[in-house]
């Protein structure tokens, strides 16, 4: 059964996605940039982007039925090469022990006030 997960982001009605899709024992959480969307702010700083970003997925996931210790494959887009000596420590203390398969790439992002843009996919642990 295919279940939709929504953080109530302004984007998902406007731009026709979900935050995250279940569907079996798998969650998609899409591509998830910094905003705080409580506030709908964006924070100047990729550090905290990143934690904003990780605040949003593990919601989605919990909402989902998972947790971060789930996830099995993360990707991170930034947009500058220089960010991801300063994300590793954030994503290292997310993932350290849960370990995903990752892929980080630089590139630009939709509004240039955005520095970094995580996905991941989850498995349900047996």
């Amino acid at each position: 059964m295919r279940r939709l997960i929504s953080t109530g982001s302004p984007f998902e009605k406007t731009a026709g996605y979900s935050r995250a899709v279940v569907q079996d024992d798998w969650c998609f959480v899409a591509g998830t940039t910094g905003y705080d969307y409580s506030a709908m702010v964006l924070p100047d700083s990729v550090e905290d982007q990143c934690r904003n970003c990780l605040k949003t997925i593990a919601a989605a996931l919990t909402e989902a039925g998972f947790d971060m210790a789930d996830v099995v494959r993360a990707h991170y887009y930034i947009t500058d090469a220089a960010y991801a000596d300063t994300v590793f420590p954030i994503l290292g203390h997310a993932f350290g022990d849960i370990r995903p398969a990752a892929t980080m790439v630089v590139c630009d992002l939709i509004k240039p006030e955005m520095k970094i843009e995580i996905e991941v996919t989850a498995l349900r642990r047996s």
